[in-house]
């Protein structure tokens, strides 16, 4: 077999072997991503109950405010009904108390409910916390095997890369270029085998010519179709 196309073949499954790690460390990636998701939305879960409670306080403090004023106008009116000295006077103060005490009723009874609702909020919010903490820690022990997964897989990457590089020094440059040129289109099927007389990248049938050549293999053969580099593989390899 041509020394150059032993080379390119070797080199192409280093790049494979390379490249073969990206889906692991994607997948490692989405580990980690998932449970992030689960955090943030259990944390805007958390966020969302608080700021009801907040937002309710708010409200109560507000008819709390009210009450104050309704209390004032009544106790003024009390002041005032000493002075009344006509019947139409007497009517007009008695509406203004019984609207006072409805309002007063109305928060009263509002005041009441958001202090429940708040109650409840609450037992909510405790549990929203201890399904962060929960997921945090989960989060934690996740990226551990993960750091542990992608360390490993760089560390393997790393050892490819060293055997690449010496491989490449070896290899002729105009050789390194043309297969380079080859793998910016084709990625890790620059250099495919030969299986039932059809090219393995395009899966076209070769001519008996370059069949022939291919099987010689003395020079680096191109299929005519796609322009992969095409060799036949070994008994061995096949198996």
């Amino acid at each position: 077999m041509n020394k150059h196309l032993k080379e390119l073949i070797e080199l192409s499954k280093i790049d494979k072997a390379i490249d073969s790690y990206t889906p692991q460390l994607e997948a490692a990636n989405k580990k980690v991503a998932k449970v992030e998701k689960k955090i943030n939305a259990a944390q805007e879960e958390l966020d969302t109950l608080n700021a009801s409670i907040v937002e309710n306080d708010a409200k109560v403090k507000t008819f709390e405010e009210q009450l104050t004023m309704l209390n004032e106008q009544l106790a003024s009116n009390a002041k005032k009904s000493k002075d009344i000295t006509t019947e139409k006077e007497m009517k007009a103060l008695s509406l203004e108390e019984d609207i006072a005490k409805e309002k007063m009723t109305f928060a009263n009874e509002e005041i009441e409910r958001l202090q429940k609702i708040n109650e409840t909020t609450t037992l909510l919010v405790e549990e929203a916390k201890a399904k962060v903490e929960a997921l945090a820690a989960e989060a934690e022990s996740v990226n551990e095997v993960v750091s542990a997964e992608k360390a490993e897989i760089e560390k393997n990457k790393g050892e490819l890369f060293v055997e690449r590089e010496k491989l490449s020094r070896d290899l002729e440059q105009k050789v390194l270029a043309f297969y380079e040129k080859i793998r910016i289109w084709a990625g890790n099927t620059a250099v495919v085998p030969v299986k039932k007389q059809a090219c393995y990248g395009c899966y076209m049938k070769l001519n008996d010519k370059t069949y022939s050549e291919v099987i010689k293999a003395d020079e680096i053969c191109n299929c005519p179709h796609c322009g992969r580099i095409l060799y036949i593989e070994s008994v061995t390899e096949e198996a």
